[in-house]
């Protein structure tokens, strides 16, 4: 996972949905992507592990004023929020429940 984007924060309004208490696994799918639901099944198994966590899905081409803003360029993309909402980590492609745990800790 890519290191933090610095200055980018996203909100309830933004989101569409409001932020975890510790933390938010925000991903960016779309219809025909079989790693989405793949890394759907991950960040929600995490999100149930982790008190305080939230997983929301975003359907990019639906969103795509938020994609363009956050340069979304493929998707599954993953982004790690902090309780303030800002990006810790950034994710292209299906994750390791692994690597979004460790993200998680960067985050809580």
């Amino acid at each position: 996972m890519r290191e933090r984007d610095d200055g980018v924060r996203l909100d309830a309004a933004r989101l569409g949905t409001a932020l975890g208490e510790r933390a938010t696994l925000v991903q960016f799918s779309s219809a025909f992507c079989a790693p989405c639901r793949a890394t759907r099944r991950i960040l929600g198994e995490v999100a149930r592990m982790v008190p305080g966590v939230v997983h929301v899905e975003i359907d990019a081409e639906a969103r795509l004023g938020l994609v363009r803003a956050l340069d979304i360029l493929k998707t599954p993309t993953v982004l790690v929020l902090d309780a303030d909402g800002r990006i810790v980590r950034r994710a292209a492609g299906q994750p390791r429940t692994a690597d979004v745990i460790a993200a998680l800790g960067e985050a809580v």
